[in-house]
């Protein structure tokens, strides 16, 4: 039997202020979760932009070396470097988005792919959170990159690979549906002294710190310690039974 974690409390505390929210409407009853159309992140879109950016920059100094090297390209030669240009920004705008990965579809990802699809998943997710959230969001994307290109070595059936799928595949995702099933006009609402959206930023800070710890130990190739995270909860009331 595993041993509760600081993510599993942080998280335990978050669901529960959730479900509080939600079963804390006008005469008792359940409210009906807000359904919201799906939309992408706006990483795609700044990816784009600095595709488009690099490609035409490329074909510049290309053009500029051919000029200066081999021949003038004057008037025709100029005209096709823009014709260029423009098809290949069109070519990268235009071309088919690589669909955004589902929860279900990140629970099943090979370990080495783990990372990557959890971020661009948070990344879709950005415009359903709160603006306090996302800064938190951008660490949370810095910490799977570098996580990313760590765990290379592991195998999908080794502890230290669990422990990484069960916070990067299973619980980060779980911890975001749940505050997107509390209706958007609860989500400010505070009960016992922190709002959904409080609750939502402070369990994504300790993910995001529970992300740099992983990263440490990978990077001190202490891989006992990190499949062996599991610890104690320090005792919260003294005497409590």
């Amino acid at each position: 039997m595993s041993v509760p974690t600081r993510t599993d409390e942080a998280i335990a505390d978050a669901r529960r202020a959730v479900d509080r929210v939600r079963g804390g409407g006008h005469g008792g009853g359940v409210l009906q979760v807000e359904r919201r159309p799906a939309r992408g992140g706006r990483g795609g879109v700044k990816q784009r932009a600095t595709l488009i950016a690099l490609a035409n920059a490329a074909i510049l100094i290309a053009a500029g070396l051919f000029g200066g090297i081999v021949m003038p390209l004057g008037m025709f030669g100029a005209l096709a470097v823009m014709m260029l240009m423009l098809a290949v920004t069109l070519a990268i705008a235009f071309a088919p988005a690589t669909p955004v990965p589902t929860p279900e579809r990140i629970a099943r990802s090979e370990i080495k792919a783990l990372p990557a699809a959890t971020a661009r998943w948070l990344d879709a997710q950005r415009p359903a959170l709160p603006a306090p959230a996302v800064p938190v969001i951008d660490r949370i994307g810095a910490r799977l990159d570098t996580l990313g290109g760590q765990i290379g070595a592991l195998d999908d059936d080794a502890s230290a690979a669990a422990e990484v799928r069960r916070l990067v595949g299973e619980q980060l995702p779980e911890f975001v549906r749940d505050y997107q099933k509390v209706p958007a006009g609860l989500r400010s609402t505070p009960r016992n002294g922190k709002t959904p959206d409080q609750q939502l930023t402070d369990g994504l800070s300790v993910i995001e710190r529970e992300l740099g710890e992983m990263s440490e130990q990978l990077a001190q190739g202490d891989l006992d310690a990190l499949a062996t995270r599991g610890r104690f909860l320090e005792i919260k009331y003294q005497g409590e039974a």
